[in-house]
């Protein structure tokens, strides 16, 4: 499963979480701006092949819409640094791969601290 960062969440992520899931990437680093419309993001993780994890909640008004894929993941209430930010993905690793094989368009994770 490859994730797509939204561009609310550090590029660090990409090389902290590789291990975990391989082959992702951050917006930024796909010539998609900082200020690109969530319909581009959107559309670009369906033609590719990817889940998008994002703290925006837009997300989730495109996949109520529009459905998947792609999936998403929202982080919420994040105003995290990004280490609880790699945390929470290590902590839900599994609950995100199964979201993959699930009818679910969204998994939400909520930092319980």
């Amino acid at each position: 499963m490859k994730l797509l960062f939204d561009a609310n969440l550090s590029p660090k992520l990409v090389g902290r979480l590789a291990e975990l899931f391989p082959g992702s990437t951050h917006v930024f680093d796909t010539g998609l701006a900082r200020f690109t419309p969530d319909e581009r993001v959107w559309e670009y993780a369906r033609s590719n092949g990817f889940v998008i994890v994002t703290a925006d909640s837009d997300f989730l008004d495109l996949a109520e819409r529009r459905g998947a894929p792609p999936k998403v993941v929202r982080l919420e209430n994040c105003n995290y640094r990004t280490s609880l930010v790699e945390s929470l993905i290590r902590q839900n690793a599994v609950r995100i791969a199964e979201l993959e094989r699930s009818s679910r368009p969204v998994l939400i994770i909520r930092n319980i601290a």
